[in-house]
């Protein structure tokens, strides 16, 4: 199976190479099958990050926002 941070970066290339062709405007054809294979390349990436495992040390309760500590939740009873 790929890692998922490979197919973050096959999809950012795809989408790189997609805006290039348009500005140089290259080649109608490879710019249409970029464009219609664009929504399946996003589905693939989607998918691919959602089943990732990804061992995660703390909880939600624990960890409110990981960059911020001093935004920690506090227990008010």
């Amino acid at each position: 199976m790929i890692n998922y941070k490979t197919v973050v970066g096959i999809v950012t290339g795809a989408l790189i190479v997609f805006v290039t062709l348009i500005q140089f405007e290259v080649s109608l054809f490879l710019i249409w099958l970029l464009f219609l294979a664009g929504p399946f390349l996003v589905i693939w990436m989607v998918w691919s990050v959602l089943v990732a495992e990804v061992d995660i040390p703390e909880t939600f309760e624990e960890q409110w926002y990981q960059d911020r500590p001093d935004m920690r939740r506090r227990d008010l009873t």
